[in-house]
């Protein structure tokens, strides 16, 4: 069985057929985050703690990192995203143990992350454009880290699946060139987004086995892709996961956090039900509000997509004993209560032998 080991510096992740699906976190990345960006240029990472906190403490296998950020005061990203790459990671690695994935389109960002990572991260990414070849392919080679590879080349993105699998198969060959294993790539078979092509959900299932079944590599993806556009996006998440899965992808890049429910919010819903004549408690805790409402909760927690890959785990027999499907739904705890089958302290001490 095909087997890409990811590693921090204490903590091993395993992406592989008969493996948990690997849930990679994709919150760390400035991208359409217009606040996050202007913190980062300001060296405020507080939001990034956050982020790596919750993502972990949600289930994330591993945290993706992106740095890139366009800054006001200088916008090329050759000179400011190496060192914010190396800063995010070493403070990431000093909170959660979890191994990292790092990911840049800029080569030298690339590099920075990787002399930063402790342990054995994943390289993201490579595309079958001949100049990212050439520039990722002995990087990965370098620092012996397994790697995305992410099926467009200098064409474009293909409409056409299999198009895209000859892409893959022509990275895993050149990977091969420079002596790197096809069970260290990762492979994007990228996910169109169903709203704009109906048959969307069929080709990526239908190219995640062939890759499985010829190639024999490990799969990933962007998992929002597929619902873009539509209305109720985590319904089409939460389907589209467990099928990927059954069709054999092993990982995904996601966000496993269900956001926290904002106090503008509560004040609307509240407003909202006094409208209706509903009387709220002026005091009221906004947690139970929350959850009487069917809001959510004001905590982050695990979004709906983390139920719906830990039923498939079990559904799939990858969640030995189904050991994770009842931890993740055992009730929490009450103040003094123990575990169960825990073993309470005795009241006096064994006698000793005279």
């Amino acid at each position: 069985m095909t087997k890409t080991i990811v590693e921090s510096k204490t903590k091993t992740a395993i992406i592989g057929f008969d493996q948990p699906f690997c849930v990679i976190g994709e919150r760390i990345n400035p991208t359409g985050r217009k606040l996050l960006a202007a913190q980062l240029e300001a060296g405020d990472f507080s939001t990034v703690e956050k982020d790596a906190i919750a993502q972990v403490e949600a289930g994330a296998t591993i945290l993706d990192i992106n740095a890139g950020v366009v800054y006001n005061s200088n916008p090329n990203p050759n000179e400011t995203e190496p060192p914010l790459m190396s800063a995010i990671i070493k403070m990431v690695q000093d909170l959660v143990d979890v191994p990292l994935c790092i990911d840049s389109s800029v080569p030298g960002a690339l590099e920075a992350g990787l002399a930063a990572a402790e342990g054995r991260p994943l390289l993201n990414s490579v595309t079958g454009e001949e100049d990212r070849l050439e520039l990722v392919l002995p990087l990965v080679k370098k620092y012996n880290v397994p790697v995305v590879a992410i099926s467009n080349d200098d064409t474009g993105i293909s409409e056409d699946p299999d198009v895209r699998f000859e892409v893959a198969k022509r990275i895993v060959q050149r990977a091969a060139d420079y002596g790197i294993p096809a069970h260290d790539i990762v492979v994007d078979p990228l996910v169109m987004p169903i709203g704009a092509m109906a048959t969307a959900g069929l080709q990526v299932f239908a190219l995640v086995r062939r890759l499985r079944e010829e190639l024999g590599v490990n799969t990933t993806c962007g998992a929002s892709n597929i619902s873009f556009g539509l209305p109720n996006r985590h319904g089409v998440n939460n389907a589209f996961l467990p099928m990927a899965m059954a069709a054999g992808m092993t990982s995904a890049i996601m966000n496993p956090v269900a956001l926290p429910v904002s106090q503008k919010k509560l004040d609307e819903k509240r407003a909202e039900m006094a409208a209706a004549g509903i009387i709220i408690p002026e005091d009221i805790d906004p947690e139970i509000l929350a959850s009487i409402t069917g809001m959510g909760s004001t905590k982050s927690r695990a979004g709906q997509e983390m139920e719906a890959i830990r039923a498939a785990n079990l559904l799939t027999n990858n969640d030995a004993h189904g050991a994770g499907w009842i931890k993740a739904n055992k009730p929490p705890l009450k103040a003094g209560e123990a575990e169960a089958g825990a073993r309470g302290r005795r009241s006096g001490g064994r006698r000793r032998r005279g």
